[in-house]
């Protein structure tokens, strides 16, 4: 039986979407101003990277096709595959905003129905009664921040306030999140869990897509570091996810990285979650060689959002994006016959554009296996297409949006 691998390039988008003006992102174009900075020596960094752009697996299967369909150009010094080696094309997101939550619920095959809520990039941004409530529920002396800020930025400004007093820093983003910051050793990190448990569940009536806690260490002398033990406490997804599906069907699914939290780990089977893209990637690896037949690994691959879009490095991005590419021959080599691996993004993140957060873009979508035919799979309308996809191939019943550009063989019992 056939098995399926969704990877998703946490904010590698493609550029192109025709609303991005509407979210003041009209020209945002992840992948291809990247390529053009490295075309130019700006992704060039002593000891990490330099030259152009090299991502020669992505290329053969029809990356720079992808893009160019996209924005209806080629970054300079790149080219188009005269045959692509993998399926190609690009997805275009019908739900409201660029978020990681609605990007991800929507590649599962499940649009957001509903307009997420937001806050305002005023100070205070929150509502007074949310952060009244946030300190008498979460019995804290107070809150620190309460506004639109940069998550590495906010803890120079008040990890030593918030050392000092214990106050968490709460703060957030155009994105429908709110971020609690606060010290793994002085304020403790399972404090910090249940602090944003109870805020998940004041944000609620809000709709308020994530609340995210951001554990740090460091001190003023030394300089505050974000850890690895990040954790998202997100609004259950809808019904009808990919996810769902499978697990109704009996599938074995393994999900990789934030998946779970992104989820509300809501149907995501075995969570595997380390920090770092590579060790993610091995830990992909090993689930693909353990994955049972006709079963499902849904992976995040989340650096190139939170270490370089974010934080506008565009070396680092391109260095992440080239690390990437350098791993996937690995998993090639691990897929049997009738595996299906899609490759795609949840929203771009621009490391050229202003400001620090996520730009609306379309996403690149690439499809490889040792059975998939190569060639175009069009210019999709919604990333649903691609949860539809994973489905047929799968022979898991089709959801409530989106269609297979593959042919639907016959499906599981609901």
């Amino acid at each position: 039986m056939s098995r399926a691998i969704l990877i998703v390039m946490d904010s590698v988008g493609c550029g192109g979407a025709r609303d991005a003006g509407a979210y003041g992102d009209a020209g945002a174009d992840t992948l291809g101003h990247i390529a053009e900075a490295c075309a130019r020596g700006e992704g060039d960094r002593e000891g990490l990277r330099s030259g152009p752009l090299a991502l020669p697996f992505l290329e053969r299967l029809g990356l720079w096709n992808a893009v160019a369909a996209s924005t209806g150009r080629v970054p300079p010094g790149l080219a188009a595959q005269a045959e692509p080696a993998g399926q190609w094309g690009h997805a275009v997101e019908m739900s409201k905003g660029k978020d990681t939550v609605s990007g991800h619920w929507e590649l599962a095959g499940t649009p957001v129905p509903f307009a997420f809520g937001y806050f305002p990039d005023t100070r205070p941004a929150f509502p007074a009664d949310l952060t009244d409530a946030i300190v008498a529920e979460g019995k804290v002396p107070g809150v620190l921040g309460n506004c639109h800020a940069s998550g590495t930025a906010i803890l120079d400004e008040l990890g030593a306030e918030h050392m000092r007093t214990g106050k968490p820093i709460c703060y957030t983003s155009v994105d429908s999140v709110l971020q609690i910051a606060a010290h793994e050793e002085t304020f403790g990190l399972e404090r910090l869990y249940a602090l944003c448990a109870t805020v998940r569940r004041l944000v609620d009536p809000l709709m308020i897509g994530r609340v995210i806690a951001r554990p740090f260490v460091g001190s003023a002398d030394a300089g505050f570091v974000r850890t690895g033990n990040r954790k998202d406490f997100a609004m259950p997804p809808p019904g009808g996810t990919i996810l769902a599906r499978a697990v109704a069907a009996g599938r074995d699914v393994a999900t990789i990285g934030k998946i779970g939290d992104i989820f509300s780990h809501v149907c995501t089977g075995r969570e595997v979650k380390t920090p770092g893209n590579m060790a993610l990637f091995d830990l992909m690896l090993h689930e693909a060689a353990a994955l049972a037949d006709g079963g499902l690994i849904f992976a995040n691959f989340v650096d190139f959002d939170t270490e370089f879009g974010h934080r506008r490095d565009v070396a680092g991005y391109a260095a992440a994006l080239e690390a990437f590419d350098a791993r996937l021959p690995a998993l090639a080599k691990v897929l049997r016959p009738g595996d299906l691996v899609v490759v795609t993004a949840d929203h771009g993140n621009d490391p050229t554009w202003r400001g620090t957060d996520h730009t609306r873009e379309h996403v690149p979508v690439l499809a490889f296996g040792p059975a998939v035919t190569p060639g175009p799979v069009g210019a999709r309308a919604t990333f649903a297409d691609v949860g539809e996809t994973v489905a047929a191939h799968l022979g898991l019943p089709p959801g409530p949006a989106g269609a297979s550009w593959l042919e639907r063989p016959d499906v599981d019992d609901p």
